[in-house]
């Protein structure tokens, strides 16, 4: 196991059997909100909930989202999402400006979650990875939240691995550009040009 701080990240020096890791980053940079970024760099849950919401959405419109629904409900706390009433939270959702253009599946994906993280994580969603016995164990409970298959399960890991310091996650992550190399705003715009590319491919060879 990994130590980690009260904010559920691994120490900055991280050591493990290849010696010491890389640091952790203060802010993710997936966002143009530096306040949404930090929150997504300092809450674990908010980083879930984000990827959960990287859904048919660009990459900022998704993680944007954690900030907007820890503004409207005060604190994002597992055990109170997953509590909550299911219209309310729906409400909140569609609140303008939506958190997401599909507000009720989120809804009720991001409660999902949360009830995965209180009944099996006590709450802490750091434990998702680092309460894990190793690589095979941490993919296998990325691959178990809702929500997460393959796709998301590599770019959870590649952002865990290559910015978060959780050396578990590195052998998951594919060789190509992913989501956790971008660590500026110029890398992001790079990133989301990339995967425009990518897609715009894949429908010409349809």
């Amino acid at each position: 196991m990994i130590a980690a701080d009260r904010g559920g990240w691994p120490y900055r020096s991280v050591i493990h059997a290849g010696g010491y890791d890389q640091g952790v980053a203060d802010v993710l940079h997936f966002t143009g909100d530096r306040e949404a970024n930090e929150l997504i760099a300092t809450e674990p849950l908010a980083l879930l909930i984000g990827f959960v919401l990287d859904q048919q959405v660009p990459v900022p419109t998704a993680f944007s989202g954690p900030l907007k629904l820890k503004q409207r409900l005060g604190r994002l706390d597992a055990a109170e999402l997953a509590g909550l009433d299911p219209e309310r939270l729906d409400a909140i959702f569609r609140e303008k400006p939506a958190i997401h253009r599909f507000p009720g599946n989120m809804a009720k994906r991001v409660q999902e979650l949360a009830a995965v993280v209180t009944e099996e994580y006590g709450g802490d969603a750091s434990r998702v990875w680092r309460d894990a016995s190793g690589t095979d164990d941490l993919k296998r409970r990325l691959g178990a939240l809702p929500g997460f298959g393959e796709m998301k399960v590599k770019a959870l890991a590649s952002v865990l691995a290559r910015r978060l310091g959780v050396a578990a996650a590195e052998p998951l992550v594919p060789s190509h550009p992913m989501l956790g190399d971008v660590d500026s705003p110029e890398a992001l715009a790079e990133y989301q040009a990339a995967k425009r590319a990518y897609k715009a491919s894949l429908r010409a060879d349809a």
